[in-house]
């Protein structure tokens, strides 16, 4: 089970670096819904490391807010790593943040199927030119902890590309 306030400790480490390197996060969230934004803003001087936050839980708000080309979605499916990609360098295009994340999943109970199941969920980062991208099939472990699990992906993600240095 994934410890919200371990998540809530992230957050604040992550406010607090962002903070001391400028380096401000954009998210750009489908299944978690807002929720990786939502422990950023939890924490007291967020202003300082979350820029913005693109809930897209719609393919049309993938299209419409990230610049997503709708051939993309249709041919690759909402949850893929061609979206997670896509929407992570949506994000950095369409805000003025140093880094972005992406999540794109099934977290159920429904809307699975056996080539994408609940649990499978697409994350994408991005800092310059370089984007990254993880698959994780947490399994059928509820909605609730499925979308904790994905913002502790996330978290890792964006200090991952904290880590990385000048671009």
């Amino acid at each position: 089970m994934t410890d919200p306030q371990t998540l809530a400790d992230t957050a604040t480490r992550i406010v607090a670096r962002s903070a001391e390197s400028g380096l401000m996060v954009a998210t750009a969230e489908s299944c978690t819904g807002g929720l990786v934004a939502g422990f950023l803003t939890d924490v007291p001087g967020s202003s300082a490391a979350l820029e913005r936050g693109f809930v897209t839980y719609s393919n049309a708000a993938k299209a419409d807010l990230l610049r997503i080309d709708p051939a993309l979605i249709d041919r690759e499916g909402a949850v893929s790593e061609a979206v997670a990609r896509a929407m992570a360098s949506g994000a950095l295009a369409h805000s003025r943040a140093a880094i972005a994340v992406s999540v794109t999943g099934v977290a159920g109970p429904g809307g699975g199927s056996a080539a994408k199941p609940v649990g499978l969920v697409h994350f994408g980062a991005a800092r310059g030119d370089r984007i990254l991208h993880r698959e994780t099939r947490f399994g059928d472990i509820g909605r609730r902890e499925i979308r904790l699990a994905s913002v502790a992906v996330a978290f890792e993600l964006i200090e991952t590309l904290m880590d990385a240095g000048p671009v």
